[in-house]
């Protein structure tokens, strides 16, 4: 779980500080540092959310049935997984504007004449909404896995947060260049294998709540095959269970499900990333050609021109 959940912190913690970073440096682009306690306190009421959701994730089931509890969690993981999905493509498509759309909104919050507190609402909504990804994500992965384990999981995330701030205040001041269409792109098919997982986990939810049929009719079975828990191969088995939810007795509709998710939304992702890399690089730029002084189109009116006195020739009738 601590690699899982680094990763998954990571990638949604940049987002953030990016999005943070990039308010910032408009508040002190256009001197309006006297707006930047505001947007502090946007940020920090941003917070809360992720804070108050898996509050509610994690002890507001407790007091249900188990049929209640594994439809709320099937549930939730399979709308996890769409907005999940969702980000990872909005994120590829809008990732060159989103500077410019959060400039322009800076802009409209200051010129209201509200004395900067439309910003509080501008950082909830552009920070919290990162924020309530990342709890929603965390949780279900959490959920999904066998290894439920407090430290593991919650020092992953701060691990992962850390950096994403430090990366964030590297790319923010400017000192290092990183190639953040690449960061999004292994990140984005690290996300989608993941919630692949979650995907299959939520259907297996539904399964046992009895909403989805099928739940005795396995794909395959290779328990009996497993290492001893001391095997190194066992904890890579662990660990992949961990982080994509590999499930050696996976139903016949967990294994539908990963497949329909998995395949046609890794497809499209990689004609957003490497379909936009081709139309970069095939965009050439048009020179103008040099002008050729030696062609004989362009040395008759130099000479017709050197001359401008010379009668015209006349024919005798």
């Amino acid at each position: 779980m601590f690699v899982a959940n680094l990763l998954i912190a990571l990638r949604e913690g940049l987002e953030a500080t990016l999005v943070i970073g990039i308010l910032v440096g408009y508040l002190v682009k256009t001197d309006r540092r006297d707006v930047l306690p505001k947007l502090w306190l946007g940020v920090g009421v941003a917070a809360l959310i992720p804070l108050s959701i898996g509050a509610a994730l994690t002890w507001g089931p407790k007091t249900l049935t188990f049929q209640a509890q594994e439809i709320i969690g099937g549930s939730l993981s399979i709308v996890t997984v769409a907005l999940v999905t969702g980000m990872i493509f909005w994120m590829g498509k809008h990732s060159r504007q989103l500077k410019g759309e959060l400039e322009s909104s800076m802009a409209a919050s200051l010129t209201k004449r509200s004395s900067g507190w439309g910003i509080v609402g501008l950082a909830v909504l552009a920070v919290g909404r990162e924020g309530a990804e990342t709890a929603l994500f965390i949780w279900a992965t959490v959920r999904s896995s066998v290894e439920n384990s407090v430290l593991a999981t919650t020092a992953g995330v701060i691990t992962g947060l850390v950096l994403a701030v430090v990366l964030g205040w590297i790319i923010y001041r400017g000192s290092r260049r990183i190639n953040m269409k690449l960061f999004f792109s292994v990140t984005g098919y690290f996300l989608i294998l993941v919630a692949a997982g979650i995907f299959a986990y939520g259907i297996g939810d539904l399964q046992e709540a009895g909403v989805l049929p099928g739940i005795m009719n396995h794909t395959w079975d290779f328990s009996s095959s497993l290492p001893d828990p001391g095997s190194p191969i066992y904890w890579l088995y662990v660990l992949g269970q961990a982080i994509f939810q590999i499930n050696v007795q996976p139903t016949v509709l967990q294994t539908i499900g990963w497949i329909v998710y998995a395949v046609p939304v890794i497809i499209l992702f990689a004609r957003q990333v490497h379909g936009r890399t081709r139309t970069t690089s095939t965009r050439t730029p048009v020179t103008p050609s040099a002008p050729n002084t030696g062609s004989r189109a362009e040395a008759a009116p130099t000479s017709a021109t050197a001359r401008p006195d010379t009668p015209a020739p006349t024919v005798d009738p």
